[in-house]
């Protein structure tokens, strides 16, 4: 589903430089880079968070360019507040960012409504459900994953919307991959203790283990009942590659975002 490694850009004037994942007509799946906005120095340029110390006049003015090529009204644009749980918000017409405190995934049924998550580092997973016409963007730090924030999101969407697994396609955005991803001891027994298959989700360099976070919610995504061949991974990995992503590891918690995001009609 994801267009590999295709950035759309918009010529003659400044619009961020948005990477595109194909779910199918009427429906549109990005994640932005860093390029195309307005943010200075380690938020450069192109960030819409409010929680990690870039200036208001910045996001503002890049919310607006996105929202200006998604062709929808700034409210209708929504990102939580993440904090590294698991709850879930199913989106209506009334909802607004200033409700979407310590949420860490969101699901909608409602067309025009952009929902998205924020992540450096972090795991983005995008969810469409064709036959109901259902959406879901989710935060995935190594935190949620441990508690299988994607498989209760999937569990989410059947419960509110009577969406089927076999029904959806996946996402798995730009994130850490295993060769970047250095963890320390409690973080391998946080796994391992969750019941991962470890040798299937882990290796170790040296005197470190490493997690493969992207593996590991693709895994979640697969016990869920999503077909295979329904799940697609990003290459890309955002510690690799700091001059078009944001990465926390690389330039710190005080940096920019990437916003994952996806809208129906």
């Amino acid at each position: 589903m994801e267009v590999s490694l295709f950035l759309r850009t918009f010529a003659a004037v400044m619009l961020p430089v948005l990477h595109f994942y194909e779910f199918g007509e009427g429906v549109t799946a990005f994640s932005t880079t860093r390029r195309g906005g307005f943010s200075k120095d380690s938020y450069g340029e192109f960030n819409i968070n409010r929680y990690c110390g870039d200036c208001e006049e910045a996001i503002s003015r890049n919310r607006t360019l996105l929202c200006g090529v998604l062709g929808i009204d700034d409210k209708r644009l929504l990102m939580p507040h993440q904090v590294h749980e698991t709850k879930i918000v199913a989106v209506d017409e009334t909802s607004r960012e200033s409700q979407l405190e310590g949420v860490d995934a969101l699901i909608t049924n409602v067309s025009g409504i952009c929902i998205g998550v924020s992540t450096a580092d972090c795991i983005p997973v995008l969810l469409y459900d064709k036959a109901h016409q259902v959406v879901s963007a989710i935060h995935a730090g190594w935190r949620g994953t441990v508690k299988r924030i994607a498989e209760k999101a999937v569990a989410q969407m059947t419960v509110v919307y009577g969406s089927r697994p076999a029904d959806m396609i996946a996402q798995i955005g730009p994130g850490i991959h295993v060769e970047s991803f250095e963890v320390g001891d409690e973080v391998y027994d946080a796994f391992t203790a969750a019941g991962f298959a470890m040798e299937t989700i882990s290796r170790r360099y040296g005197e470190k283990w490493h997690i493969d976070l992207p593996e590991c919610n693709r895994q979640q995504l697969l016990a869920t009942g999503i077909p295979e061949a329904q799940i697609s991974v990003s290459p890309i990995c955002t510690y690799q590659h700091p001059d078009l992503y944001f990465s926390a590891r690389r330039l710190s918690i005080n940096s920019g975002r990437i916003f994952t995001g996806i809208v129906m009609g």
